[in-house]
C-alpha cells in the first residue's frame, strides 16, 4: 500500500534554519521541496545567497575518512562545529609534513628507478664506468640497436671499421651495448653506428663502477628509501589511530553541518526589510505530520502548517510503500518497473501472489521446492537479500505444486494430477494436457483481474474516460470476459447466447473500443476528434486489430506456464532415466544429485525470468504506468 502523505509548510526567523534542521529535520522523514515552487506570491521570496561555508572542511572530511578503518566500529563522541572544524584542520596540518616528507621520498625512488632503468641492460659489462670515462685515446656510446638491424651488422659495416661493439644484453626488439672507436675515426663511426638506428643512452656520471653493483647499490638505496616510507605510513596510522573517536565524530559533524546548510537551497526567504523569515516545505506521512506539529505547537520560533489536500500544491506527493514483511522483497520488482504514482494502486501484493503462484506451476517439485526455502530464509536473514526472500516465498509455492504433481527430486508418488499424463478431451482439440487448458483460463482469469485494477485505478485518479473506454476499461473487460464465457460454454458442451446476446458481448463494446478517443475527449469536454475523421477511422482500426492480436498474444503468452510446468516434469523424467530408476529400479544417488543441481540452478533461473516477464509485459502493461517519485525523507538523503 501506498501512504498517505500530508504537505508541511515550516517557517521562523531567517537566523533559525539552522535551530529548525538540527531540531526538525533531522528528526522526523519529510522530502523537501523547493519553497518558491509551491508559493503563490513569489515576488515577495527569494533564496539564500550564501556559499556553504562548510565545503573546505567537507573536502578534508573526505580525505580523512579514507584513513580510517572500520569506522562503523568506531564510537562517535559530542562534538561541536566549530571545534570539529578545528580538529580537522589541525589533524590535516600534522598530516601534511608527513605526506610532504613522503613525496619527497617517493621522488627519490622514481629518479633511482630511472637510473636503474639506464644501467640494467649494461650490468654484463666487465669494465668499470670509471675506467670507460677516463679513457685518453678512445671514444664510446653506451646504446640499443635494432634486432632487425643487429642481424645486419656484420655485412652491413665495413669489417675494417675502426671499432668495437660490445653487447651487453639481447632481447626480441633490441640489442643492448657500448661501441668503442679512436678518438681519430670516433665521428665516421659514429655516423656508421646511425646508419643502423644505433640509439643512444646517456648514462648518469655519478655511476662510476661496474654497472652491475651500482643497479645493486640502487636498489639497496630504493629498499632503505620504502622502509622510510613505511615507517612514515606507520606515524601517519598512529596520528589517527590515537585520534579515531574524534577525528570521525568531527567527520561526522561536518558531513551533518554541510548537508543542513544545504537546506537552504530548498528554502524560500522573504524580502522585507524588516524581520526576515524563511520558509521550508515539503511532504510527510500523515503520521509523521501529525507528531511534528505537536512538537512545533509550543515552539514560539517555529510556524508548522500542515495539508492534506494533496491536490493543492503543484507538486505531486512522492511514493512511500509500506507493505506487510512477507511481501516486501517483491517492492524489489514494482520499483525495476517504476514506483506506482501517489495516486495510483500499489501492485505489490497483487505481483506477490501471482509472481509466487506461477513460479510454483512452472516448477512444481515438492523437494527442489524446500531447497529454494530453506536457501532463501537463511539468506535472507543472514544478508537481507530481497531477491532471496523472493526465492523463498516462490519456494512455497513450488512445493505446494510439487505436492500436487507428485513429484519430489523427480521421485514419483501419487497426486491429484500428472503434468505428463493427465489429459482432457474437449470438442474441436480432441485430447489436451489439462495443465494446458488450466494455464489458459489461469491467463485470462489474471487479464480480467488486471483490467479491473485498471478500472479501479482510473476511478482512483477520477479519470472516467479511462474506467470506461479503452481495451482494459469497461468496454474491453466486457469483451473479453464475452469471449472468455463463449469458449468456456463451448468447450462444455452448453448453448451458446442468443444473437441478441452476443451483440451486446462483442459488437458493442467494440464499436466503444475504436470510439475510445473522442468519447473520451467528450467527457473531458475537449474537441472529440483533432484530426480528420478519415485519419482518425484509419488509426482507429488499426488500434483496435493491434488489441485483438494483443488480447490473442496475451492469452497465448500464458500457456508458457503450462508448457514450462510439462518441461520441467519432462527434464525430471530425464534425469531419473539417466539414474537408472525407471520402471521401479534402484537410483544412482550421484545422478539424481547432479541433475537436480542442474534442473534447480538452469531452470530456476529461467523460470524466474519467465514469471518476471509474464509480470511486466502481459499483466503491469494493462493497469499499471509507474511513474512515481521516491519518497527520499531529508535526514535519510542527509546520512
Amino acid at each position: 500500500m501506498i501512504e498517505k502523505m500530508n504537505f508541511v509548510t515550516l517557517a521562523g526567523p531567517k537566523s533559525q534554519i539552522d535551530y529548525l534542521v538540527n531540531n526538525y529535520l533531522s528528526r522526523h522523514d519529510i522530502h523537501l521541496e523547493n519553497a518558491l515552487t509551491e508559493l503563490s506570491s513569489t515576488e515577495q521570496f527569494t533564496t539564500f545567497t550564501e556559499e556553504n561555508p562548510f565545503k573546505a572542511a567537507l573536502n578534508k572530511s573526505h580525505e580523512l575518512m579514507q584513513l580510517l578503518k572500520n569506522p562503523e566500529k568506531i564510537e562517535l563522541q559530542e562534538i561541536n562545529v566549530a571545534e570539529a572544524e578545528k580538529f580537522l584542520y589541525k589533524i590535516d596540518s600534522d598530516l601534511l609534513d608527513v605526506r610532504t616528507e613522503i613525496s619527497e621520498l617517493k621522488e627519490k625512488i622514481e629518479k633511482l628507478n630511472a637510473d636503474y632503468a639506464l644501467l640494467a641492460p649494461f650490468k654484463s659489462l666487465n669494465y668499470t664506468l670509471k675506467r670507460i670515462y677516463d679513457m685518453e685515446f678512445f671514444k664510446y656510446r653506451f646504446g640499443k640497436i635494432p634486432r632487425i638491424s643487429f642481424d645486419k651488422f656484420e655485412s652491413y659495416l665495413d669489417p675494417d671499421i675502426n671499432a668495437i661493439f660490445i653487447p651487453t644484453l639481447s632481447e626480441s626488439e633490441y640489442v643492448y651495448g657500448v661501441f668503442f672507436a679512436p678518438t681519430d675515426y670516433f665521428e665516421d663511426v659514429e655516423k656508421d653506428f646511425k646508419n643502423i638506428h644505433f640509439d643512444e643512452i646517456s648514462i648518469p656520471r655519478k655511476y662510476k663502477g661496474f654497472p652491475n653493483d651500482e643497479c645493486l647499490n640502487i636498489s639497496q638505496k630504493i629498499s632503505e628509501i620504502n622502509e622510510e616510507i613505511t615507517s612514515k605510513d606507520l606515524e601517519i596510522e598512529k596520528i589517527i589511530e590515537d585520534h579515531k573517536p574524534k577525528l570521525l565524530s568531527a567527520i561526522r559533524r561536518i558531513e551533518t553541518a554541510y548537508a543542513n546548510f544545504d537546506v537552504r537551497k530548498l528554502a524560500a526567504v522573504t524580502r522585507d526589510s524588516g524581520v526576515t523569515f524563511q520558509v521550508l516545505c515539503g511532504w510527510m506521512t500523515a503520521k509523521e505530520a501529525k507528531k511534528l506539529y505537536k512538537e512545533t505547537d509550543n515552539d514560539v520560533n517555529v510556524v508548522c502548517i500542515v495539508s492534506d489536500d494533496v491536490n493543492d500544491h503543484k507538486t505531486t506527493p512522492p511514493t512511500k510503500l509500506k507493505n506487510f514483511k512477507l511481501i516486501k522483497p517483491f517492492e524489489m520488482f514494482v520499483k525495476m518497473y517504476g514506483l506506482p504514482a501517489y495516486n495510483e494502486f500499489d501492485p505489490t501484493l497483487f505481483l506477490t501472489i501471482t509472481y509466487a503462484f506461477i513460479f510454483g506451476i512452472m516448477f512444481g517439485d515438492l523437494g527442489q521446492g524446500l531447497c529454494l526455502v530453506i536457501g532463501g530464509a537463511i539468506l535472507y536473514k543472514v544478508k537481507k537479500m530481497d531477491l532471496a526472500g523472493i526465492v523463498c516465498a516462490a519456494g512455497v509455492f513450488s512445493c505446494i505444486f510439487g505436492a500436487l504433481f507428485g513429484s519430489f527430486f523427480g521421485f514419483e508418488f501419487e497426486s491429484l494430477i500428472n503434468p505428463l499424463e493427465s489429459m482432457i478431451r474437449l470438442p474441436f482439440l480432441g485430447n489436451i494436457n489439462i495443465v494446458l487448458v488450466a494455464a489458459f483460463l489461469f491467463g485470462a482469469f489474471v487479464i480480467l483481474s488486471t483490467m479491473i485494477l485498471n478500472i479501479v485505478n482510473a476511478i482512483k485518479q477520477k479519470d472516467l474516460g479511462k474506467a470506461l473506454f479503452g481495451p482494459n476499461a469497461v468496454t474491453g473487460f466486457i469483451f473479453y470476459a464475452s469471449i472468455i464465457a463463449v469458449i468456456v460454454l463451448y468447450m462444455t458442451g452448453n448453448p451458446l447466447p442468443g444473437t441478441f446476446l452476443l451483440v451486446i458481448m462483442f459488437v458493442i463494446p467494440l464499436i466503444l473500443i475504436f470510439l475510445e478517443e473522442p468519447l473520451k475527449n467528450i467527457i473531458k469536454k475537449k474537441k472529440p476528434i483533432e484530426d480528420s475523421p478519415g485519419i482518425f477511422a484509419a488509426t482507429a482500426f488499426f488500434e483496435l486489430f493491434d488489441y485483438l492480436l494483443t488480447y490473442l498474444s496475451n492469452a497465448l503468452s500464458f500457456l508458457r506456464i503450462g508448457v514450462f510446468a510439462i518441461s520441467h516434469a519432462a527434464m525430471m523424467q530425464v534425469v531419473m532415466t539417466l539414474a537408472g530408476a525407471e520402471n521401479g529400479g534402484n537410483a544412482n544417488i550421484a545422478v539424481v544429485l547432479i541433475g537436480n543441481i542442474i534442473v534447480l540452478a538452469m531452470e530456476g533461473l529461467v523460470v524466474g525470468i519467465q514469471v518476471l516477464r509474464l509480470e511486466y509485459y502481459e499483466i503491469f502493461g494493462r493497469f499499471y504506468e509507474g511513474n512515481g517519485r521516491e519518497f527520499v525523507p531529508y535526514r535519510k538523503r542527509n546520512k
